[in-house]
């Protein structure tokens, strides 16, 4: 395939992104932490676990407790939602309680803001034009 450029996602084709943006996305969308991270998040056990240490600090024991699982099962979790970056393990004393990394996450809410932003846009459109029909209505 040498001499052949590489053809522009249909996204880019479109006008949606700049050249910049798609470089930037197609960069961030290879990365390994970034695969791990959503990998970590499609679970709904591991959400729940963030959702449980957005409040703050907690031991294995405590982030057990709301599930039907065993301590092993929960540690598994943790070890993926640790790998992925999403959280760490503290020292307190005798304890290790996991405490969220808000790092971990900055890469996926990077990587989809250009999306959400994209979205809003839509939607702040959709409004103007529903506004403009409910004026022609009346």
């Amino acid at each position: 395939m040498r001499g052949r450029s590489r053809k522009a996602p249909p996204f880019f084709v479109s006008g949606l992104l700049t050249i910049t943006e798609w470089l930037y996305s197609h960069r961030v969308m290879n990365s390994a932490s970034l695969d791990a991270a959503f990998a970590a998040l499609a679970d709904p056990t591991r959400r729940a676990i963030l959702g449980r240490l957005s409040l703050g600090d907690a031991s294995v024991g405590d982030l057990a407790k709301p599930f039907a699982l065993t301590q092993p099962a929960i540690s598994k979790h943790l070890k993926v939602l640790e790998q992925a970056g999403l959280i760490e393990r503290g020292r307190d004393a005798q304890r290790r309680p996991r405490r969220l990394n808000p790092e971990g996450l900055k890469a996926a809410c990077d990587w989809l803001e250009p999306f959400r932003k994209d979205w809003q846009r839509r939607f702040d459109n959709l409004d103007r034009h529903l506004a403009g029909t409910n004026d022609k209505e009346d």
